[in-house]
Order: structure tokens, then C-alpha cells, then sequence
């Protein structure tokens, strides 16, 4: 079973790289060695980015980003539902897992989702999922997603004629990471989080080799400050059986979330895919 952005055991058992399309960018793909050849994302091929403000003419795009922040040039993917006009249209982030990049959404079903969305009467919205790392936090290293989300992406979506961020989806470490810009982005209408890979204590964080110590593990972990997060505005779902279910079961028990829902599955896309629908429901009822 293919995992995307999974986690178990203290290291990511999936690693996702930008293949399809990449030719036609000039740009080269490194594939560090995991022992599998591992196969392309399906999606469009990367486009160049608008030079001027420009609403989007396809209801899902691939572009390269350059980013500041991050110091790097990071992937950002644009999901929009059909039949819907894309001009103006609100924002939805979507951050992925460890091991994985922004393509992952592009394999889980996230535009039929949306398609359900405004089938079922509710406003039309667009996911945005770009690159992160590092559970989407500054660790030090010259390499700041929060940043790159709280000072770049905006700017990046009003070149597309797409509202800011009014809500966040975060899959395992994206979790964590959608939990951590919660903290700082108090007007976001809707925060829904999928087996968040959140950690109970410092040595289980530690195992991760990404925090420099504990007091940046502290400053950062959501389940230690679960009381600056929006009961009403959040939704966690978790699998049974993911290796992340006790933490998570502390989160619900800490913040009392709009929706808690504890059901059968793993750390997969298995579990991603079942639970989607209901979480971009959820992301669509607040959205508007």
C-alpha cells in the first residue's frame, strides 16, 4: 500500500518527489535512494506562474514558487471544484505530511470532494497545498514554512484572483503544522486536521530529529497549547489504529472539537481518502 506523508515508527515511510512535468522546466529531480522506485504523482504538468494578476482557466494547476522563506522553490497546487467561477473564489490550505509535497492532494480525491462540496448547496471553495517541511514549523535551519504561509502565500493567491487563507487542512504532520498557523491566525473559519502527528512527550518528539530542543519542541506542540485553538472552528479526525490515535485522542480531550471523530483505519491514504469528503464538508460549511 502506497502511504503518502505517513509516519510510523518515528520516520516517514513514504517519500513523494516532483517527477511529471519537471523536464519542461528545466528543472531536475533528485530521488534520494529508499530502496523502491517510487512512481510519479498523476496531475497536470507545471505551468509557469501569472507575471500579472490572473484568474486561474483550469480547475486544477501545478506552478513553481519561489520562496523566500523557505529559501527553495516549492511546488503549489490549485484545486478548484467544476463549474464554479475561480475568480475570487475562498481558500482553503491544505499541508501535507512528512516525506510527501503539495502533489499528494492531487492523488486523494480532493476535487471530487469539492465537487460534493457545491453539489450538496454549499459555497464553491479552492484548496491550496505548497511544499513544507520540518512539521511546518521555523526549526532554525533557514527553512520557515510558517513564514512562507503567513507572508508569501497570500500574495500568491491574489495573483490568481483567489481570497487569502480562510481555512486549513492538514494531513499527519500538516497537522501539526495547520494546528501551529491556527495559533497565530485567529479569524480562520475552519481548521481540520487528519491523523495529526502530534507528540505527548519530549522524548517522542525528539525521536523525529527535527526539533533543535525541547523549549522549540514546546513553543510549537499544539497539544501544549490547545487552549489558544477554536473548539468551534476545528474538526480532527483520526484512524483507531494510526500509531498517532493516543495524541490525538488528547487533543479531542483538551480542546473539545466541533467534530472528534475516532473511526476504524491506519496512518494511510486509505483513511485520507474515506475521511475527506467529510472534513471539505466540514471546510465548506464555515467556509462562506
Amino acid at each position: 500500500m502506497r502511504r503518502a506523508g505517513a509516519e510510523k515508527a518515528g520516520h516517514a515511510v513514504n517519500r513523494r518527489a516532483l517527477l511529471l512535468g519537471a523536464a519542461a522546466l528545466g528543472v531536475s529531480v533528485l530521488i534520494p535512494a529508499c530502496g523502491t522506485e517510487k512512481k510519479p504523482l498523476m496531475g497536470p504538468p507545471p505551468v509557469p506562474p501569472p507575471t500579472s494578476p490572473t484568474p486561474l482557466t483550469e480547475a486544477v494547476t501545478v506552478q513553481k514558487m519561489r520562496s523566500a522563506a523557505r529559501n527553495r522553490d516549492v511546488n503549489l497546487v490549485i484545486i478548484a471544484p467544476d463549474g464554479v467561477s475561480r475568480v475570487g473564489l475562498p481558500v482553503c490550505v491544505a499541508l501535507h505530511g512528512r516525506g510527501a509535497d503539495a502533489r499528494t492532494f492531487l492523488d486523494l480525491g480532493v476535487q471530487n470532494a469539492l465537487n460534493q462540496v457545491v453539489a450538496a448547496g454549499l459555497p464553491g471553495f479552492a484548496v491550496a497545498a505548497v511544499d513544507g517541511d520540518n512539521y511546518w514549523v521555523d526549526v532554525g535551519k533557514g527553512d520557515d514554512p510558517q513564514r512562507m504561509l503567513t507572508d508569501e502565500l497570500p500574495g500568491w493567491l491574489a495573483q490568481r484572483q483567489l481570497r487569502p487563507p480562510s481555512a486549513m487542512f492538514g494531513i499527519s504532520m500538516g497537522g501539526f503544522g495547520a494546528l501551529r498557523y491556527a495559533r497565530d491566525h485567529k479569524d480562520l473559519k475552519a481548521v481540520a486536521v487528519a491523523s495529526a502527528a502530534l507528540f505527548v512527550s519530549w522524548p517522542d518528539a525528539k525521536s523525529r530529529k527535527v526539533f533543535a530542543d525541547r523549549a522549540q519542541w514546546e513553543a510549537n506542540e499544539p497539544l501544549l497549547h490547545a487552549g489558544e485553538l477554536s473548539a468551534s472552528s476545528t474538526g480532527v479526525w483520526c484512524g483507531t489504529s494510526d500509531p498517532f490515535a493516543g495524541a490525538d485522542r488528547k487533543l479531542i480531550k483538551a480542546l473539545d472539537p466541533a467534530v472528534a471523530k475516532m473511526s476504524p483505519g491506519e496512518h494511510n491514504e486509505d483513511y485520507w481518502r474515506g475521511i475527506l469528503p467529510e472534513a471539505m464538508k466540514f471546510v465548506g460549511e464555515r467556509i462562506g
